[in-house]
């Protein structure tokens, strides 16, 4: 019989002890882990992962489950672990009879552990209740302030001795304690966030609605209202009559409007305003009009932005239901930008937030705006702040104002003044012609430069086209492999003595030569047809004139085209030289009239134009024309929409007016010719009849009051 020495003993127990005091560290350090994460800002979900995978670890359990609590709402499953392999979702009622034990574990609010296929309990709350499971289920609540807001499950295997079971039940109860402090802690984060959300809300709110000046209510909505939202830039694009301009851009007190950035974004938000659709871009463009998609990668490139929402304003109107107020797309505001500059990602709660800024900011914009609007605004604001024109000193002056001011008025109603619209312009020769590449093929030389005179057929570009030139060389194979062929049938002929050879092979030899003949006539039209071609790839000038552009040998040197292709323009500048103006649709009407009233009493009446050169704009005297043709309908023109064409015709002895007196000879007219600038800008007045001098200076204000008012009513 053997006996252990205490060394023996304490020997052997040593690696025990060693391997509970490494499990004992491991958990104190998952522990310590889940303290951390409980008191960070991780996501809930986030959260409930790692404590449940941390305690499946420490316990050395199957699996288990996270369940939440929301009142009046039955169990949620946050998070779980190897759940199918508990077999409960292969059974309805053993699932029925998990929830009802679950149900009542919440109810009393203390852990339990329940051995496998067996209940919580034996009062009558407890019936239906049970372990359907082959595990022992290990359950212990998660408790806040409010009660028990969550459970967790945990699925271990069996034949543990008590003592360790109840380990595991401490064990979990603490982890659920630290569950319950993230919990609460959670709540009171979104409480804090939701008062500071409200507060903002109240001085956004508050500070909108302040005033009822559209530029002031602009940089409000920009500066707050990116305060608000949350993003980086926040900017406020109105509309300026038949345009839109950027009003104001948070945290920026002035910005220069003609700058690119500016100038792009201003062409982006026009292009959305009139789609009438929000856009919201966070890098795919794919599913974009084609031409938002153009103006927001210009945008995009130029700004470097992360992330932009271009958002449309319109009119409040408290009658119109949404989809009314959606269809007016004719009473647009302007547009919010909303911009992420640096991180891609949308702040938390971004689009009820953007939401609220929009639909104050079209209020208080809407309001702002009727308000402007009010006829002779200043005159009332003035007379509302003045009592001192209705004392009795000062009370005999204020009644000749009234009296002047309102002679003044009928005035305007009854005095008669030159009427004309004014639209812009381009000077151009009558004598000018396209260039167009007349086949496939690429720029290989430009020989003339910008401004250069040429004559007619004088090689402007010259073309190289690879399929000609191969089909140059299979030509000249197939011609001299013809010869070839031909030559050897006619030595063959040469070499056949007559009286001994029979007629049947002479007359082969000389229907093969004849074949070959006949194939040498077609190959050789089609060498000529090919020459043509070729000849066509030298780009010739159509008439005498100067080149039209800029850069050109630069632009078309080594250029691609194909047939149809615009490469140049001539002008013939020694000719005569005509106006091409471009009048905004709108004020046609003025136009129409006056034509019809001309030509009541001469059919063949031409409207009279008056119009000088941007480039000349000091010249005292002013340049007639007339206008000799309309085009039948509208074009769209950039930011003046919708635009109609007029050629305006003039005596060239009109070009005399910009020359110095005592030189304006037909010399020196010539020489102005050979000077004046192709396409240079015009200012033009077109002169439609005598109006009341009211309706001269205020028609605009009436049209509008026609169409926005009186319409309506």
């Amino acid at each position: 019989m053997s006996t252990r020495t205490p060394e023996h003993v304490s020997s052997a127990s040593q690696p025990d002890d060693d391997a509970v005091n490494r499990a004992k560290q491991e958990i104190q350090s998952l522990v310590q882990e889940v303290v951390v994460l409980s008191k960070s800002e991780i996501d809930e979900t986030e959260f409930f992962a790692a404590l449940l995978e941390k305690s499946i670890s420490a316990l050395a359990a199957i699996g288990g489950v996270v369940w939440t609590l929301e009142e009046n709402q039955p169990f949620k499953l946050q998070y779980q672990v190897n759940l199918q392999q508990t077999g409960l979702a292969a059974s309805q009622t053993a699932q029925m009879q998990h929830a009802k034990l679950l149900g009542n574990i919440a109810k009393r609010g203390e852990p339990v552990i329940i051995p496998p296929h067996s209940g919580a309990g034996d009062g009558p709350e407890d019936e239906g209740a049970a372990n359907p499971t082959e595990y022992l289920l290990v359950v212990a609540p998660i408790r806040t302030d409010r009660g028990v807001d969550g459970l967790v499950e945990i699925f271990q295997r069996v034949g543990a001795r008590p003592t360790t079971q109840r380990g595991y039940l401490r064990f979990l109860v603490q982890m659920c304690e630290i569950a319950g402090e993230y919990l609460k802690t959670r709540r009171l984060r979104h409480f804090v966030t939701k008062q500071s959300l409200w507060e903002q809300l109240e001085n956004f709110t508050a500070s909108v609605h302040t005033r009822l000046d559209s530029r002031q209510t602009a940089f409000t909505i920009a500066n707050e209202g990116r305060r608000l939202i949350g993003c980086d830039r926040v900017t406020v694009i109105l509309r300026k009559g038949g345009s839109y301009a950027v009003e104001a851009i948070s945290g920026q007190d002035t910005f220069d409007k003609r700058s690119n950035v500016v100038r792009m974004l201003r062409n982006l938000a026009t292009v959305v305003i009139r789609s009438g659709e929000d856009l919201w871009y966070t890098g795919d463009t794919q599913n974009l009009a084609p031409q938002v998609e153009k103006a927001v990668n210009e945008y995009v490139d130029e700004s470097h932005t992360k992330q932009i929402a271009v958002l449309p304003l319109r009119e409040h109107d408290p009658h119109a239901d949404d989809k009314t107020r959606d269809r007016k797309r004719e009473n647009m505001l302007g547009a919010i930008v909303i911009e992420q500059l640096v991180d891609s990602r949308a702040p938390d709660g971004l689009m009820q937030r953007v939401d609220v800024v929009r639909r104050h900011s079209s209020t208080a914009l809407t309001n702002a705006q009727s308000h402007e609007g009010l006829f002779l605004l200043p005159v009332w604001r003035f007379i509302g702040k003045s009592r001192v024109l209705v004392t009795a000193r000062n009370l005999p002056k204020t009644i000749l104002a009234a009296i002047a001011l309102t002679a003044a008025v009928i005035a305007m109603w009854l005095v008669p003044w030159d009427f004309t619209v004014t639209a812009d312009g381009k000077l151009q020769p009558e004598t000018r012609r396209n260039v167009f590449a007349a086949v496939d093929g690429r720029i290989i030389d430009v020989p003339v430069r910008e401004g250069q005179t040429v004559a007619k057929d004088e090689v402007l570009a010259v073309q190289r086209s690879s399929p000609l030139e191969d089909q140059r060389a299979q030509l000249m194979g197939e011609i001299a492999t013809n010869q070839q062929a031909y030559l050897a049938a006619k030595a063959k002929q040469g070499s056949l003595d007559p009286a001994r050879t029979p007629e049947a092979d002479i007359l082969d030899i000389q229907s093969e030569m004849n074949q070959l003949e006949t194939k040498a006539a077609t190959l050789q039209e089609q060498f000529e047809i090919l020459h043509e071609q070729e000849e066509r790839l030298k780009i010739t000038s159509p008439i005498n004139g100067k080149v039209v552009g800029w850069k050109v040998q630069e632009t078309l040197r080594d250029r691609p085209v194909t047939t149809g292709t615009q490469i140049m323009e001539i002008a013939d500048p020694t000719k005569n030289w005509e106006l091409e103006i471009e009048l905004p649709e709108a004020k046609m009407g003025h136009v129409r009239r006056r034509q019809v009233e001309l030509r009541a009493t001469d059919p063949s009446a031409e409207l009279p134009v008056t119009f000088i050169l941007a480039t000349n704009p000091d010249s005292e005297d002013k340049l007639q024309g007339r206008v000799v043709q309309i085009a039948p309908s509208a074009e769209t023109s950039g930011e003046e929409g919708n635009t109609v064409r007029m050629r305006v015709a003039f005596d060239q002895k009109e070009l005399a007016k910009l020359v110095d007196g005592a030189a304006a000879t037909d010399a020196a007219i010539a020489a102005l010719k050979q000077d004046l600038k192709v396409g240079a800008d015009v200012k033009a007045k077109i002169d439609c009849g005598r109006k009341p001098i009211g309706y001269v200076l205020f028609h605009e204000l009436w049209e509008f009051i026609q169409s926005r008012i009186l319409f309506r009513m």
